[in-house]
């Protein structure tokens, strides 16, 4: 009866402290009295809970004079957020639109959020909050998109190193993948899973936004060494494993200026000294890595493959050719139609 009654007790003051703390985050100050009414307690009690708070963190100033009380300030570091379901519906919305576009930085942050939220949020909001973020799109251009269902699973499945399971495109065929979950990674337009997975028995990374019927299992599993940085072991792969044409060049800019210019899923860039770098670069063809590398304009030197060497000196004859042959208007007998229909999409024409 004894242990019964204590537990009950514990119980009460837990839950009295949360209302407290969420009085507290409405931003506005409270007398002790109005808190004591609030909560059914004596200003004694509303002390000691008040105590108890700055003790888990959360730096509730005392106010003296008349019209003081107590308010929740700002500290060195961010205690957890008491949310109600508005508030919670609002801010994990929010997260899966930002993680669900793909972005890097700020789009990990989200993800990262959004799977403590996910964690403890209530069965009942979750649809709620999958047709607000449903609601969110991008401009042309813009990220590629994903389904927030699934990086909240996959992100799940690496904090919790459970397996997990999807079915994924590769050669033309559909098939189902089993896989011990590593890192999320996320360049400049996409996520890529790092797993290891267990039918081939290898390191892989997969596009997120290329999976279906993603899920995670209840099978745990101890982590197996990762190869290197999850990072950029997923963005040499995204680099140099996509293509079928693959070159490397030294530029003479530093790497930090050539890192500005160039999106990090489309070239590796090494620091040789403060000067120059090394670029390794990949492309459905020879002269589309040559042209994207000319178009930084810096000047560069080709390390490998040899035979880039020739495609240069073409390249360079056929640009000749086209600064020393001039068409007059006579010449062009194109449309103003017509030439709006036959200029060149530079969009398109980044590896």
């Amino acid at each position: 009866m004894t242990e019964t009654t204590a537990h009950d007790g514990e119980r009460s003051t837990t839950e009295r402290v949360l209302v407290l703390l969420g009085l507290l985050q409405r931003g506005r100050s409270w007398s002790g009295p109005e808190l004591a009414g609030r909560l059914g307690v004596t200003s004694r009690t509303v002390r000691r809970d008040v105590e108890r708070l700055r003790a888990l963190g959360y730096p509730v100033h005392a106010l003296q004079g008349v019209g003081g009380g107590y308010r929740l300030g700002a500290g060195s570091e961010l205690p957890p957020l008491l949310l109600d379901d508005e508030e919670a519906t609002a801010t994990a919305a929010s997260l899966l639109a930002g993680a669900g576009g793909g972005g890097a930085g700020a789009g990990e942050a989200a993800l990262r959020a959004l799977a403590k939220i996910d964690r403890v949020m209530p069965a009942r909001l979750r649809h709620e909050v999958s047709a607000l973020a449903g609601a969110v799109d991008f401009f042309e251009g813009g990220p590629e998109r994903v389904e927030p269902a699934s990086l909240v699973t996959l992100a799940g499945a690496c904090r919790d190193e459970v397996e997990a399971r999807f079915r994924y495109p590769s050669r033309g065929e559909v098939t189902e993948r089993r896989v011990e979950p590593y890192r999320l990674v996320a360049s400049d337009r996409r996520w890529y899973l790092l797993a290891y997975d267990l039918d081939r028995e290898g390191w892989r990374t997969f596009r997120v936004d290329r999976m279906t019927e993603v899920a995670a299992r209840t099978w745990r599993f101890t982590p197996r060494p990762a190869p290197e940085d999850a990072a950029a072991y997923v963005q040499r792969g995204v680099v140099t494993g996509a293509y079928p044409h693959r070159a490397r060049f030294l530029v003479h800019a530093p790497a930090e200026e050539v890192r500005a210019q160039v999106p990090a899923s489309a070239a590796l860039i090494h620091a040789r000294d403060e000067h120059t770098c090394e670029l390794l670069s990949g492309g459905s063809a020879p002269d589309r890595v040559l042209a994207y590398v000319a178009m930084l304009g810096h000047p560069f030197e080709v390390i490998e493959p040899p035979e880039l060497v020739d495609r240069c000196a073409a390249m360079a004859e056929r640009l000749r050719a086209a600064a020393e042959r001039r068409v007059s208007p006579a010449e062009d007998s194109r449309t103003p139609g017509n030439q709006e229909a036959t200029r060149p999409n530079w969009s398109r024409r980044t590896p």
